[in-house]
C-alpha cells in the first residue's frame, strides 16, 4: 500500500546482505524460531491496525507503528502489505476455526447448531474478528489481487458448516429436501451479510435479534420435521 523509496530499499538491502554474510549466529532451529516470532509479531500488528484504523489506513508504516518495528520488515517477511493482510486474516480465521470446531462437534440438533452460531457470532464481534473480516472483504472489492485470495478463505467455513448441517438434519424430513451444501452456503452468506451490516451501522442489535429468532424457528422446524418423519416411519 505504501513504501519509503530509496531509503526503504537501502535498508532492506543492508538487512538481507547482513543476513547473507553473517559468519556466526544462532542455530538453524533457533533462527527459525526467531524468524517465526518476528512474523507473528508483524501479523499481530496488522490485525490490530485493521481493527483500529480500517483497511484504507492499514499501510506498512501504520502497521510498523502499531508493532514498534521498522516497516521494511513487512516487505522482508511478506513481500507486500496485501500478502500480510491475507496472513492476518488467516491468523484470525485459524483461531476462530478452532473455536467453532470445538463448539460444533458435540452438536446434534438444528437448534443447538443455531445457538452455537449465535454465541460464536457474539464472540467474533467482541473479539474484533468481524471487524477484520468486514474490512478485508470491503477492501478486496477494490483490489483485484486480494479479491480471489479473500474469497478462497471462505471455502473452509462453508465446508465446516456443510458437515455440521448434514449431521443435524440427517434424522429429519429435511434431509432429502434441502441439500446441505446449499443450506451451508446460505448460513455463511447470512453470517457475512450480518457482519457487514453490523460493521457498517455499528449496531449489533439487529443481528442479535435475527439469531434469537433463528434459534426459535429452528426449534419449531425441528419439531415439525421430526413429527413428519415419525408419521412416515
Amino acid at each position: 500500500m505504501d513504501g519509503d523509496g530509496a531509503h526503504l530499499s537501502s535498508w532492506l538491502s543492508r538487512l538481507m546482505g547482513a543476513t547473507a554474510v553473517a559468519k556466526s549466529g544462532p542455530s538453524g532451529a533457533v533462527a527459525r524460531s526467531i524468524r517465526e516470532g518476528t512474523r507473528q509479531r508483524i501479523v499481530d500488528a496488522a490485525v490490530q491496525t485493521i481493527k483500529e484504523r480500517g483497511f484504507a489506513a492499514t499501510s506498512a508504516r501504520a502497521i510498523a507503528a502499531t508493532g514498534g518495528f521498522n516497516q521494511a520488515l513487512v516487505f522482508y517477511h511478506f513481500g507486500s502489505v496485501n500478502d500480510l493482510l491475507v496472513a492476518a486474516l488467516d491468523r484470525t480465521s485459524e483461531l476462530r476455526m478452532s473455536r467453532y470446531k470445538a463448539a460444533i462437534d458435540p452438536v446434534g440438533t438444528l437448534p443447538e447448531l443455531l445457538a452455537v452460531a449465535s454465541e460464536a457470532y457474539r464472540e467474533d464481534l467482541a473479539g474484533g474478528h468481524i471487524k477484520v473480516l468486514a474490512e478485508l472483504i470491503a477492501g478486496a472489492s477494490a483490489v483485484p489481487e486480494l479479491k480471489a485470495q479473500i474469497a478462497g478463505r471462505m471455502e473452509p467455513w462453508i465446508t465446516l458448516t456443510e458437515e455440521a448441517v448434514e449431521r443435524v438434519i440427517a434424522p429429519s424430513a429435511l434431509a432429502p429436501l434441502v441439500p446441505p451444501r446449499d443450506l451451508a452456503f446460505a448460513i455463511v452468506s447470512l453470517y457475512l451479510g450480518a457482519a457487514m451490516l453490523t460493521h457498517l451501522t455499528d449496531d449489533p442489535a439487529p443481528a442479535e435479534s435475527l439469531f434469537r429468532t433463528g434459534t426459535k424457528v429452528g426449534g419449531l422446524l425441528e419439531l415439525v420435521t421430526l413429527s413428519a418423519t415419525e408419521r412416515t416411519a
